[in-house]
């Protein structure tokens, strides 16, 4: 077992693409799932316990949303939970290519535990709401159902256009494989307000509840806006696929 440095670089040479990443996942959450890949190697754990020690975070986390009264302490906890938590997030995938040890169930329970994630991070928001949140209107319980259901639909509606061109260009052969486009600077900065850690933002403001209510409020309709466009953007895409 080489020394952690030895790991780290390593580790620079197993990253995924950066093409479609927005600069918070490129330039903090990657680097940062590279240092606790680095020491879940040192310690033997196999990605799937990296995976576990994730949703540990995040779950935790989300638990303490929706149990406890907010406050900036309780702000600041559930933030650098919910941080290390997706650090934790992309440390198991790091660490299956550096060992060779990725496979089908590990890929399986990684979308498990993100997809528990999407739902139960609205919910502990709309458990919140109605346990303390001391509502302008009832109407703003309907937000997380909102917001909950685009997080969703994009993760699915993703998930399945990966799957679903991975299958036609199987099908298709080696030569009809389509060259990777170069990761794109303007897209990067574009996507931030789509991204998971710019979302975990939010909950820092647990401690103003007007305040995060408002910040809420502004990435669920974001959020909305990217699903319509990424709904549409991926649609031409299978589109051209089954065209050619």
């Amino acid at each position: 077992m080489g020394s952690t440095g030895t790991v780290l670089r390593e580790l620079r040479g197993a990253q995924k693409s950066a093409k479609g990443v927005s600069l918070y996942s490129r330039y903090v959450n990657r680097p940062a799932g590279r240092v606790l890949a680095a020491g879940a190697y040192r310690a033997g754990m196999t990605p799937n316990q990296v995976t576990l020690t994730s949703a540990l975070f995040t779950f935790g986390a989300l638990a303490a949303v929706a149990l406890v009264e907010p406050s900036w302490t309780l702000a600041v906890l559930v933030y650098a939970a919910l941080v290390v938590g997706f650090a934790f997030d992309s440390a198991d995938g790091q660490l299956a290519r550096l060992t060779g040890r990725g496979g089908p169930d590990g890929e399986w329970l990684d979308h498990v535990v993100d997809c528990g994630k999407m739902v139960l991070v609205h919910t502990a928001v709309l458990i919140s709401f109605y346990r303390f949140g001391e509502l302008p209107s009832d109407a703003w319980l309907l937000l997380p159902l909102g917001f909950q259901l685009a997080a969703v639909v994009t993760f699915c509606a993703g998930l399945l256009r990966e799957q679903l061109g991975k299958a036609a260009a199987s099908a298709r052969g080696p030569s009809w494989a389509v060259p990777a486009a170069p990761a794109s600077p303007v897209r990067a900065v574009a996507l931030l307000p789509a991204d998971y850690g710019v979302f975990c933002l939010v909950f820092l403001l647990l401690g103003a509840p007007g305040a995060f209510r408002a910040g809420y409020a502004v990435l669920a309709a974001m959020h909305t806006l990217f699903l319509a466009a990424f709904l549409a953007k991926w649609f031409r895409e299978l589109k051209a696929l089954r065209a050619g």
